[in-house]
């Protein structure tokens, strides 16, 4: 059987197949800069023993992966980091959304008021670990307060446990707006028609929130909880401006020891490597999240 199709239509396919390629070429070539060619030359030095500035690179093997398993302050940046997420995650799944129950709420504005709460999300790390490390400070306006309500000053950044504390709730005020548009869009996805009958049942605010709402909202929360998860691991500006991953390595996370080991240390490979073992714990990490949040959302989600 004979080929129909039209000699200028397999040309006007090529080139729009060209042109398609072309609108993408941009992106693909930033992919490849800045990810696929790092990504491949972070796995080469895996294996080397660099300081980024000799032409020579000693292959070690395993070696940087043997120092980084017994290396305490590897171990102190895995378990800063499931600490923080212990009061992060509570913290900002209920300031997140309670900030989209208020703004849904809100006959009028809604737009302007979103915006409002999503304002900190663009402030700057650096400027915004300068404030809140001035206000904490041993002489700022909230110093008098504290001591005439409990009698001394807190060392926020001082004591181990106060310190994560303050990284955990700033991160939590500076992304809550962010995932509270997350929780608006899936409660404006809500059909009206289930808080109707809800109302027809008498059932009060409480029940509607945790049997229509919350459920309705899976995956809202899905999605924010796999976010949460992976901003975590990535925490880098907050205690580094304002710690230094200290006291006692409490607020040492992970992408700390990377910048410490990788451009103060001048050892490359080892660098890489920390940053390696840290996508395979996030990677783990998030797979637990994600089966726990099947699991919810199969018993208790929307049909």
């Amino acid at each position: 059987m004979r080929n129909s199709r039209n000699p200028h239509q397999v040309k006007k396919i090529g080139w729009v197949e060209v042109r398609g390629w072309s609108f993408t070429s941009p992106y693909l070539v930033f992919t490849l800069i800045f990810f696929i060619l790092p990504l491949i030359w972070g796995l080469y030095l895996l294996f080397t023993n660099w300081n980024l500035i000799s032409s020579q690179k000693e292959f070690i093997g395993l070696l940087n992966f043997f120092e980084a398993l017994k290396s305490s302050r590897v171990h102190a940046a895995f378990f800063t980091t499931y600490k923080i997420m212990a009061i992060f995650m509570p913290t900002v799944l209920i300031s997140s959304l309670g900030i989209a129950l208020l703004i849904n709420s809100v006959p009028k504005f809604k737009g302007i008021i979103a915006v409002a709460f999503f304002l900190p999300y663009l402030v700057s790390g650096v400027a915004f670990s300068l404030v809140i490390k001035g206000v904490i400070s041993y002489n700022s306006p909230l110093s008098p307060i504290f001591r005439q309500l409990f009698g001394y000053i807190p060392d926020w950044l001082g004591n181990p446990t106060l310190a994560v504390i303050v990284i955990s709730l700033m991160i939590t005020w500076k992304i809550s707006g962010y995932y509270a548009l997350i929780f608006l869009s899936g409660l404006s996805s809500i059909p009206k028609e289930l808080y109707e009958a809800a109302d027809v049942d008498g059932a009060t605010s409480w029940i509607k929130f945790w049997k229509i709402t919350l459920p309705m909202l899976y995956p809202a929360l899905y999605t924010v909880m796999i976010l949460a998860v992976g901003l975590i691991f990535g925490i880098f500006t907050e205690p580094y401006m304002l710690t230094g991953g200290g006291p006692q390595l409490a607020t040492h996370t992970w992408y700390l020891e990377i910048y410490y080991q990788a451009f103060s240390a001048m050892r490359a490979g080892y660098g890489s490597t920390i940053a390696f073992i840290n996508a395979i714990v996030t990677f783990i990490t998030i797979i637990i999240i994600r089966k726990i949040m099947e699991g919810w959302g199969k018993a208790y989600g929307p049909a």
